[in-house]
């Protein structure tokens, strides 16, 4: 049994996100960081996104919270009402701010459209990195069409047809390169904020830091989104949903 099947047969078997490890983990990407662009950009486009796994009605407010070396972080993510003009295409902006012990350090607007077959794509980001007021830097930010960046794929249609496939994120060649994989489905997790049956499992690194430091197991439950993500050098400082709350 593989890493990826090892780590779904343990969240199934455990009802738990992330809750046991077996076997070595990963040791390098499972394809090549220099593999060109090959996703085949939609031409159409949905009103909003309303896929299960990635809903995003305006209102609706995630907060997460994980123990950190440096302190508690926590993490609010909020579905704005505003939207965003991205290369022609109307984008959902969710505003997503990254507190270490109330102190704000990250400020982010993220943009997302869902094409009309069901796929969800990540469209670019206006982040900042934050000391409470003061804004450090800007680095990471990107967006479609701009300076040749390209988007990528957050949620497939259907992601059980995409199992142990990488996929690009997103790509701003030298600043955005993030890739995922989707490698479990079906999975029951139970965070602080509830527990989920029918989850989706991905697998998501940065391609230009190092595989294993960036790792990070994600999970996504019906109905709710994005509830726990785990980084694989550091389980302890998981990150789980606390309160999920739709307008």
């Amino acid at each position: 049994m593989n890493t990826w099947r090892c780590m779904a047969y343990l969240l199934v078997t455990a009802g738990l996100a992330g809750g046991a490890a077996c076997g070595e983990d990963p040791v390098g990407p499972p394809i090549d960081p220099d593999t060109p662009y090959d996703l085949v950009v939609p031409t159409a486009w949905a009103d909003g996104v309303a896929h299960s796994l990635f809903p995003l009605i305006p209102g609706t407010v995630w907060t997460f919270e994980a123990d950190t070396e440096g302190g508690t972080e926590t993490i609010t993510v909020e579905v704005l009402a505003e939207t965003r003009t991205v290369n022609g295409v109307e984008a959902t902006t969710v505003l997503d701010r990254v507190f270490l012990e109330g102190v704000l350090i990250e400020d982010t607007r993220d943009w997302y459209a869902q094409s009309t077959d069901g796929d969800v794509w990540y469209l670019g980001e206006e982040s900042y990195e934050m000391m409470g007021n003061d804004t450090l830097n800007s680095a990471g930010s990107w967006e479609w069409g701009v300076d040749g960046a390209l988007p990528g794929i957050i949620m497939w249609a259907d992601p059980a047809a995409h199992l142990d496939e990488p996929y690009r994120q997103e790509y701003y060649e030298g600043t955005a390169e993030d890739w995922g994989m989707v490698v479990a489905t079906n999975l029951a997790v139970t965070v602080p904020a509830g527990s989920y049956a029918g989850c989706v499992q991905t697998e998501d690194w940065n391609a230009l830091e190092s595989y294993q430091e960036s790792l990070e197991r994600k999970f996504y439950c019906p109905g709710v989104g994005w509830v726990r993500e785990v980084p694989v050098e550091d389980p302890e400082e998981a990150s789980e949903l606390i309160t999920f709350t739709v307008p």
